[in-house]
C-alpha cells in the first residue's frame, strides 16, 4: 500500500504542478483555478471572450456534483459546470446520461452512469424524490446496476429537500431493478451507502457501515471516493471508527489508498461539541512537522458524513499549532468543502 501510495502522489506532484492551485482542492471556495481565461485570436472576438469567461466563471463557482463511474469502477462524487445559475434535480439527472449534456464536461477517465437514451421526469413530495424512466433505461449492464443506484441517490440527495429516492418505470413503481433485480424497496437514501468494501469483514451482524474517503488518481490529478466500510461494534463510537477506517487503509491490491500512515494513533475519543470535532493524534499524523492536504481533507470529507459533524480541528500531541503543508498555521476548525472533487477534469 505505501508504494503505491508514493506513486499516486508524486504523479500527482508532476501533472498538477502543485496540488492547490492546479487540481482546485480548496476549501474556501469551490474550482478556484479551474477555469483559465481564453484570449481569442481575433481582436474583434475579445469582449464576446471576456463575457463568455465570466458566464463560465460563475457556472464553475456554483458548480454541482454529479456521481460518475471512474475507470476503477468506483461511483465517485466530480463537480461540474452546469449552465444555470442554480441547478435543479430535473437538469442535474440529465448530466447522468450518456451521450447526454455530460458529454461536453466528462473529466477524464469517467463515464455516465446512465444508459443513452434514457429519459426521466422527476416528482419531489415530503423529501422523496421519485424518477419515472422511459424504458431505455433498463438498457444498462448488470454490473452497473448497484452503481447506478448509488450514483442517482448520491447525485440527488445533496439537494436539501431531497432525503430518499424511488425509481419508477413508465409510472410503475420498482421494487427491484429490472436486470439484476437488486432490492429498492420503498426508496434509497445515502444510508444504503456507496462503493461497498467489505472484502475483510467476517462478522457483518456485530459491524456498522461507516463511509470514508479514500484516494485515487487520473491524468486530471488526484480525486477523493467515498466507500462504504463495515467497521466493528466493540464500544468504539462512529468518529473513532471512521479515524481507524482510515488509518487502516485499503488493501494492496485496492486501486485506492489512505494518506493516513499505519503509525497514525489517536490520542483519546474524538470531541464534538456545536458541530466541531476535535481530533488529538500523535506526532505520526505529520511529515516533517506539517499536515498534508490529502490527509486533512480525507478526514474532513469522512468524518463529516457523519451525525452533526460541520468541522474538524485536528490537534497534534493536545497542541493546536499544527502547520499545513505550507508551513502556516491552520488557525480555524476546517469545514468540508462545498464541493468534492472540482480539479480532475
Amino acid at each position: 500500500m505505501k508504494q503505491k501510495k508514493s506513486f499516486i502522489l508524486g504523479c500527482v506532484v508532476l501533472l498538477c504542478g502543485g496540488l492547490l492551485s492546479a487540481c482546485g482542492i480548496n476549501y474556501d471556495q469551490v474550482g478556484k483555478d479551474l477555469n483559465g481565461e481564453k484570449q481569442p485570436a481575433q481582436e474583434a472576438k475579445k469582449e464576446e471572450g471576456k463575457e463568455e469567461s465570466k458566464e463560465n466563471k460563475e457556472a464553475i463557482t456554483n458548480g454541482t456534483e454529479i456521481y460518475l463511474i471512474d475507470k476503477h469502477g468506483y461511483v465517485v462524487p466530480q463537480t461540474v459546470a452546469i449552465p444555470k445559475e442554480k441547478a435543479t434535480v430535473d437538469q442535474v439527472l440529465q448530466y447522468l446520461v450518456e451521450d447526454g449534456p455530460v458529454a461536453n464536461v466528462l473529466p477524464n477517465g469517467f463515464r455516465a452512469v446512465l444508459p443513452a437514451g434514457t429519459e426521466m421526469k422527476v416528482k419531489v413530495e415530503k423529501e422523496v424524490a421519485t424518477i419515472d424512466f422511459n424504458p431505455e433505461f433498463q438498457k444498462y449492464k448488470a454490473e452497473d446496476e448497484a452503481k447506478i443506484l448509488q450514483a442517482v441517490t448520491w447525485t440527488l440527495t445533496q439537494f436539501e429537500n431531497v432525503k430518499k429516492v424511488k425509481f419508477q418505470v413508465n409510472g410503475s413503481n420498482l421494487a427491484v431493478m429490472p436486470v439484476a433485480k437488486s432490492p429498492i424497496g420503498d426508496g434509497l437514501t445515502r444510508a444504503n451507502g456507496i462503493n461497498f468494501d467489505y472484502s475483510n469483514t467476517t462478522d457483518v451482524m456485530n459491524t456498522r457501515p461507516v463511509v470514508v474517503y479514500f484516494l485515487s488518481e487520473n491524468a486530471g490529478g488526484v480525486y477523493y471516493v467515498p466507500v462504504t466500510r463495515r467497521a466493528p461494534i466493540d464500544g468504539t463510537d462512529m468518529l473513532t471508527a471512521a479515524v481507524n477506517e482510515l488509518i487502516k487503509g485499503e488493501d494492496v491490491q485496492s486501486e485506492l489508498v489512505s494518506d493516513l500512515e499505519e503509525d497514525v494513533k489517536l490520542l483519546g475519543a474524538p470531541q464534538l461539541k456545536d458541530g466541531v470535532v476535535t481530533l488529538n493524534f500523535n506526532e505520526n499524523i505529520t511529515s516533517k512537522g506539517k499536515i498534508s492536504e490529502h490527509t486533512l481533507k480525507s478526514l474532513v470529507l469522512s468524518l463529516t458524513e457523519q451525525k452533526d459533524v460541520k468541522k474538524v480541528v485536528v490537534q497534534v500531541n493536545g497542541k493546536t499549532d499544527v502547520l499545513d503543508d505550507k508551513g502556516e498555521k491552520i488557525t480555524e476548525p476546517v469545514s468540508r468543502p462545498q464541493k468534492v472533487n472540482t480539479g480532475s477534469y
